[in-house]
């Protein structure tokens, strides 16, 4: 089992508890769990707000009450932030937005200082749950967008799909919000009823007040939603067959004089003349960063991009041209939260000052999501899965190994890893490493569904 100090979902029991209890006299039945009675309440759905509402707030007032006295004795980052992001939900519901909101931006204070993106992303839903109530539409859909990473579980990512939807709603957002109620069907309807009901309620809701006022604008991108700035993108000009770069009106805004044009990442791009084989740097208004003076060169990323002068082999530089990191790489990945892939001898990973943070002894990084997506490197967590003589283990980015190389598949969930023995069988392993669920399973669905079973918040109170 995990370890209950992980909190990783899972419960905890109390067999000191148990051993105190005597024969003569049973022990007198503790106070139900405010979190086990938060994650089993069942809320309404105004099917005209699409906001929850419950029967009895004074019961939630108590459950409040026990989220605060277990808070009292709650010290560590992981504790606290699920605490107060529930101890918001509650006070949500019972319409003090104001605590709700303070409780809300802590709670992910604490999130993000554990360094989990599940932890992070529920924080920034409940949060976001809470701006919504309050009318304050541009952050909370910020929120939700941010949150909804593709490393998180189909149930999260459908769950935070449906609360953006109504957030969209609440704002007129007829079309947006269709889009995603559709999109948390695709990830989960067929296999959650309850997703279903809200879903359907949702759209009945829709369809009502499209009658009244129609479908409110057109969707919005993740990068409007984001306030990202849409750049440039490569553009062919027809006449010549030279690259130059257009607006989202297709309006040509770098001049097509280039072979070869790389797309903008932080800002800066890499382009090829039709008269050298070496690539230059240009900025968003076509002006030259860096002269033509690299053979290959890839994209800014972290602020740092990995190019080729010679046959010394890749090497980093920034902006400037000054070299963060020295040559000597056969192949590299970009630069992700300041590591970055790359192959030596073998494959391992640097820092942005070339240092070595995981030895370049594997054959390969090969991350891939309990879902089927891969991840190129480390996932938002820091975790990767090597390659050693076609066995897979787990390596973080400081180097640690989590997982000796020894499993001949292994696929990273959000809070396990599931694996193969050497008969085929998959189980799964704790984020210690340690064993989890015995290998006797022929498909790794069938052992998400038992971590599902073990965990206390596989469907968590947004």
């Amino acid at each position: 089992m995990l370890d209950p100090s992980a909190d990783s979902g899972l419960p905890a029991t109390d067999e000191q508890g148990a051993a105190d209890a005597t024969d003569d006299e049973p022990a007198p039945e503790p106070p139900a769990d405010p979190e086990q009675v938060l994650a089993r309440f069942r809320w309404r759905l105004d099917p005209v707000t699409l906001r929850e509402t419950v029967d009895d707030p004074e019961e939630l007032r108590e459950v409040r009450e026990r989220l605060t006295e277990k808070l009292a004795s709650a010290l560590d980052n992981r504790s606290r932030a699920r605490l107060l992001s529930l101890r918001a939900v509650a006070s949500r519901v019972l319409n003090d937005l104001d605590d709700a909101l303070a409780d809300g931006r802590m709670a992910l204070t604490y999130a993000e200082a554990t360094g989990e993106l599940r932890r992070a992303a529920l924080a920034q839903a409940r949060l976001a749950h809470v701006l919504r109530w309050r009318g304050e539409f541009a952050e909370a859909d910020r929120l939700f967008a941010e949150a909804n990473s593709i490393e998180l579980p189909d149930r999260l990512r459908a769950a935070l799909h449906e609360h953006a939807a109504r957030c969209c709603y609440d704002q007129g957002r007829l079309i947006e919000a269709c889009h995603h109620f559709e999109r948390a069907l695709d990830l989960r309807g067929e296999q959650d009823a309850e997703l279903l009901d809200r879903v359907r309620t949702g759209l009945d809701a829709v369809a009502s007040r499209a009658e009244e006022g129609g479908f409110g604008p057109y969707p919005r991108s993740w990068d409007e939603v984001l306030e990202r700035d849409r750049t440039p993108v490569p553009a062919r000009d027809g006449g010549q067959g030279l690259w130059g770069y257009a607006d989202a009106e297709g309006d040509m805004v770098v001049a097509a004089r280039y072979a070869e044009a790389q797309p903008f990442r932080d800002g800066l791009a890499w382009v090829r003349g039709p008269q050298t084989d070496r690539w230059s740097l240009i900025n968003l208004a076509g002006e030259t960063v860096l002269e033509p003076t690299y053979l290959a060169a890839r994209p800014f990323s972290d602020g740092l991009a990995w190019v080729v002068r010679d046959e010394s082999g890749w090497h980093a530089v920034d902006a400037t041209g000054a070299v963060a990191v020295p040559p000597g790489f056969a192949d590299v990945r970009p630069f992700h939260k300041g590591v970055a892939v790359v192959r030596r001898e073998g494959w391992g990973a640097v820092d942005r000052t070339g240092r070595i943070v995981v030895p370049t002894r594997y054959h390969g990084f090969h991350t891939t999501l309990a879902d089927g997506h891969h991840v190129d490197g480390f996932t938002e967590e820091g975790l990767a899965v090597v390659d050693l003589a076609g066995r897979k283990g787990v390596v973080d980015r400081s180097g640690q190994v989590i997982v000796a190389p020894a499993h001949p598949a292994l696929l990273i969930h959000p809070v396990a890893f599931l694996a193969t023995n050497s008969a085929g069988n998959w189980g799964a392993l704790d984020r210690r490493g340690e064993s989890l669920i015995d290998p006797m399973f022929h498909h790794p669905g069938a052992v998400v569904a038992e971590i599902d079973g073990l965990l206390a918040d596989a469907n968590p109170v947004l």
